[in-house]
């Protein structure tokens, strides 16, 4: 017993003693992709952003230190076998998130094509405590073969009496962002996180996003959208299992089964912070050239600042 215990000992000292701080190190495969049409080859997550941490280690081992290949794996080490939920490397140290597989249950709605069969299943939905205080459930509206999809957080006063998405003033800053993109409302697919109305437009609950998502899951699923914008920080860490900021996501695409996804601000949040529309701009444009070149048409220049 002493003997085993010494041994396991010294492997312990041995592996302290390793340069670089391995362990600090947060090594995960990224989720394989496609190029976007018109985009350089990139990671889902887009650029890392170096934090403090990551500054602080070595950028290279001493020499003679043991070497790891870019898979993560010692050399000469079997293949590591295929993950069910591959990981997206995100923006800041140790950040990683993974979107499940679609169940087949899910994939069926994408045959169908009918969004009234989701609507449906929703029913008059009492699977949370907010159907409680709700005048009107708001499931969402638009093209149900929108190659753009815009998914925000939850309805507020407006929507919830009129039983639509974006119908307040954040929605009219919605319809001018589009309409600036050189589109019509009705072209696109609007819906949120949530389909009822929190109490004071308080924030998402954990109970009641669980409730919700699986319809708007089955609503992405049938539309089977080219692009997904993600409005605010609710429905970015949503749909990505993160969460990482909305600063920090916005601005790259990332993936949500195979679909393009591009987080950005929401526009009620663009109404307390004018100065950022710019980078909604920006986010948007972005949008506009996947957009583009699936269709196979030719750029436009679009270098003038938006006028919403």
């Amino acid at each position: 017993m002493l003997v085993l215990i010494r041994s396991l000992r010294s492997h312990i000292e041995a592996d302290r003693e390793l340069p670089g701080n391995l362990g600090s190190f947060c090594l995960q495969r990224a989720l394989p992709e496609a190029p976007l049409p018109g985009l350089p080859a990139q990671g889902n997550a887009g650029p890392r952003t170096e934090s403090k941490r990551e500054a602080a280690l070595p950028s290279t081992a001493p020499a003679g230190s043991p070497s790891l290949p870019t898979s993560g794996r010692p050399e000469g080490a079997p293949p590591e076998e295929a993950s069910n939920s591959s990981q997206l490397l995100v923006p800041g140290p140790c950040r990683r998130f993974s979107v499940p597989a679609m169940p087949p249950s899910l994939q069926a709605a994408s045959e169908s094509g009918v969004l009234n069969d989701v609507r449906t299943d929703l029913g008059d939905c009492r699977r949370c405590d907010l159907h409680r205080g709700r005048k009107n459930i708001v499931f969402g509206e638009g093209n149900p073969n929108a190659e753009l999809v815009f998914v925000g957080e939850a309805p507020g006063a407006d929507e919830d009496n009129q039983g639509r998405p974006f119908v307040g003033r954040a929605g009219q800053l919605l319809t001018k962002i589009i309409e600036a993109m050189k589109m019509q409302r009705q072209e696109v697919y609007i819906c949120n996180i949530l389909k009822c109305r929190p109490p004071g437009n308080r924030n998402p609950a954990p109970g009641e996003i669980a409730a919700c998502e699986p319809f708007l899951v089955k609503q992405l699923e049938s539309i089977r959208p080219k692009v997904i914008c993600a409005l605010g920080t609710f429905a970015a860490q949503t749909l990505l299992k993160t969460d990482v900021a909305i600063s920090l996501l916005r601005g790259n695409f990332h993936r949500y089964h195979d679909i393009p996804l591009m987080p950005t601000y929401h526009p009620a949040y663009l109404l307390r912070n004018p100065s950022q529309k710019r980078q909604v701009w920006e986010d948007v444009q972005k949008i506009m050239k996947v957009l583009t070149k699936s269709k196979g048409e030719e750029e436009h220049d679009r270098e003038k600042d938006a006028t919403w």
